[in-house]
């Protein structure tokens, strides 16, 4: 069994990168239960050569009653003289006296101790690694989310934490965030995220040596993945530019980021203690002509040019939504026009004239109605005169043809 011990030992440290300590105490923890008293039993390996070796604990007293777990005195003093009543010795047990049922209950419990050992290194080598940008390559897709490859354990890239504008295919390698490490009965499940704002920030401190060393902070982070990212950062050294130090020269640095997160539009502001500068800050490229801030409401009312109210909103709200994720605060965006109209007094409608309806006369009235009367008649007249006539002309003309 000691040529299957130093085996095993070697194809653990090596295959599984277990530490040959850890490895001799599962193979003693094995050897202890297979005896099937733990309590009593001590194992001693050595890490080099994989032999061990069986100690039975027995306790020193005067009369013996159970013989596997005590030992007289008198045979005691014979062996080692300094052993007083209710010691305990380590007594050298025969490897042989194990059996071969025992010799196969210890292998069935170096292998289970193996897997849970390789799994509780996984787990406490990545839950450290919480919040941190790990290489991964995508392996295979299940259900949605993408399966990524981190070297000695598999990542979990949810279809949640997927930036929705990227494709994502088998063998692509990507960087993501480590977000969550969970135990689970089938060893460690790590969630990795490429929409979390986390992985802009650690880009920024891996591409941004000022943000490394401490030199430049970063105070926030506004994030739709995929499409913009607002990032606010102040500067810990005096005249250091900070907003300069994280785009680099000619926009190399912002620019390297916005790759790895393929294209997605970066902006840098300066952070600013004053509530009134940083919202304004916050809605760049917009100028801002007035900030008024309310801690009461927790509101900012900010008044831009008439040209750039469409800008400093943002095509359907995302300027003015990521900077008041970034800031805080809820904010109220109106143009110049509209807030000078709000504020001009309203002019006072001028008076209309209005002519008095002349009175009338009644004799005129009954005047007019006589005339009226009048002309109704002469009407009449006329027309029973033209009737008339045209009777008597065809009476004539009826003569005439006879």
């Amino acid at each position: 069994m000691n040529r299957e011990l130093v085996t095993g030992l070697a194809q653990l440290s090596a295959e599984k990168g277990l530490p040959k300590e850890v490895v001799s105490d599962i193979i003693a923890r094995a050897i202890k239960r297979a005896y099937g008293d733990e309590e009593h039993i001590d194992v001693k390996v050595d890490i080099q050569t994989g032999a061990f070796k069986v100690f039975l604990l027995k306790t020193v007293v005067e009369k013996v009653e159970d013989p596997k777990h005590q030992i007289q005195i008198d045979s005691v003093k014979k062996m080692r003289p300094e052993e007083q009543l209710g010691d305990v010795i380590p007594m050298e047990e025969s490897a042989a006296s194990l059996g071969r049922i025992g010799a196969q209950t210890a292998k069935q419990v170096i292998v289970q101790s193996r897997r849970e050992a390789a799994r509780e290194q996984v787990y406490s080598e990545y839950a450290d690694r919480e919040g941190d940008i790990i290489n991964g390559q995508i392996t295979r897709f299940e259900a949605g989310s993408a399966v990524m490859e981190l070297g000695r354990a598999d990542a979990i890239l949810p279809r949640s934490e997927q930036a929705p504008h990227e494709r994502y295919f088998i063998g692509q390698h990507r960087k993501v965030l480590v977000l969550e490490v969970r135990r689970s009965l089938r060893g460690p499940q790590i969630i990795v995220s490429r929409a979390h704002r986390g992985l802009v920030k650690r880009l920024f401190e891996l591409e941004v040596p000022e943000i490394y060393h401490g030199q430049v902070e970063i105070m926030g982070i506004a994030r739709e993945a995929g499409s913009r990212t607002k990032i606010a950062v102040r500067s810990r050294q005096p005249g250091l530019d900070p907003v300069g130090a994280c785009v680099g020269q000619r926009g190399l640095r912002v620019q390297a980021i916005s790759n790895e997160l393929g294209g997605e539009r970066l902006e840098v502001i300066q952070h600013d203690d004053a509530a009134e500068k940083y919202v304004a800050h916050a809605l760049s490229p917009a100028p801002v002509v007035r900030v008024d801030c309310v801690a009461d409401e927790k509101t900012a009312y900010v008044v831009v040019p008439d040209r750039y109210l469409s800008l400093a909103i943002g095509k359907e709200g995302q300027n003015a939504r990521l900077a008041a994720k970034l800031t805080g605060w809820r904010i109220d965006i109106r143009s110049e026009s509209e807030v000078r109209a709000e504020m001009e007094p309203e002019p006072e409608p001028e008076p209309v004239a209005v002519e008095a309806a002349p009175v009338e006369d009644p004799d005129l009235i009954r005047d007019d109605l006589v005339v009226e009367a009048e002309a109704e008649s002469a009407l009449a007249d006329e027309t029973a005169l033209e009737e008339e006539d045209r009777a008597l002309l065809g009476g004539k003309k009826k003569k005439d043809r006879r």
